[in-house]
């Protein structure tokens, strides 16, 4: 009986679900799952989530709170009610993301973070099975180097930029999301090619920071994230974690054909290349040289805001 790729990549990478849906997670078994505030919102819109939505506001309207601090800490039970039931679907860890609004604000992200931790732990889950997302900008890499030391791990993403990626390794967070397919999206637009595979100018980006963090014995782990098409996964199986959505996960579980690592510790340590150490201004200096990641991450904190926007609006309109 031939092995499905989603089982054979299962076997060289920890597979994470990419998805607010707890039914995707049970059909494809993930060790880990991610969430951001764009898929909380698709969930949350959903009727089968809805009273996931209904649970939180019930619980903080008699507080006493009001205006934007009732919306906020609504919001903030939400993404706490998805974590909560995700981990009773995955055996892992889940993500749950800091406001993308407080991506420039350390002191706001440490308050956030320590805030999100503290509504695990009250429910009865240990913080390891916890991974604080913040976007990888200096400020936020800041936060999580103050958050690993009081062991509050975090998830690095919205990373675009081997310069973010060298900062994360140095700052000693949990964990960084490269986003794959963002990366090609962005290089589609600008040259009008398509690329495939190996060619793929977000496989490549994330290969280079495997191949450096292994090199150089950084603990900081990997995991590939928006991705565009199986293939993408394919040409980086061996790393970490891959996080995947729930069509590649289908599309990977309906294909039997061979898959064979691509990243290995041991390939890393023969690649080329020097270590390299970024202060402040080296950071900003060589993110803001690289047009791609410097439109991508913004893009990104974009997007991730509006989405809470929204996700506060059908807040409101239920209280």
């Amino acid at each position: 009986m031939s092995t499905s790729q989603l089982d054979q990549l299962k076997q060289v990478t920890t597979v994470v679900a990419d998805t607010g849906d707890f039914e995707a997670m049970r059909i494809y078994q993930p060790q880990d799952a991610t969430t951001n505030p764009s898929l909380i919102l698709q969930a949350a819109a959903k009727p089968e989530y809805r009273h996931l939505v209904a649970q939180a506001i019930a619980a903080l309207k008699p507080s006493g709170l009001a205006g934007r601090a009732l919306s906020a800490a609504i919001i903030d039970r939400i993404l706490v009610l998805f974590g909560l039931e995700i981990l009773k679907i995955v055996p892992g860890r889940v993500s749950t993301e800091v406001d993308a609004r407080l991506s420039f604000d350390t002191p706001a992200t440490l308050v956030k973070a320590r805030h999100l931790i503290a509504a695990y732990e009250k429910a009865g889950h240990s913080r390891e099975r916890i991974l604080i997302k913040i976007a990888a900008t200096w400020e936020g890499i800041r936060a999580a180097e103050v958050l690993e030391k009081e062991g509050i791990h975090c998830n690095l993403t919205l990373l675009f930029s081997f310069a973010q990626a060298v900062a994360c390794a140095e700052a000693g967070v949990q964990l960084i999301s490269p986003f794959v397919g963002r990366i090609l999206d962005w290089h589609k637009a600008a040259t009008g090619k398509d690329y495939q595979g190996a060619d793929d100018p977000g496989v490549q980006s994330l290969r280079a920071i495997y191949n450096y963090y292994k090199k150089f014995g950084y603990r900081t782990e990997v995991m590939g994230a928006s991705f565009r098409n199986k293939g993408e996964i394919v040409a980086l199986a061996g790393c970490d974690l891959l996080t995947i959505s729930p069509a590649l996960l289908g599309e990977l579980q309906a294909c039997d054909e061979p898959l064979t690592p691509q990243l290995t510790p041991a390939a890393a340590a023969l690649s080329a290349g020097e270590q390299l150490h970024l202060d402040e201004k080296g950071f900003r200096y060589a993110f803001n040289e690289d047009a791609m990641a410097t439109e991508k991450t913004a893009q990104g904190i974009r997007n991730f805001a509006a989405d809470l926007v929204k996700l506060e609006a059908l807040v409101e309109g239920m209280l």
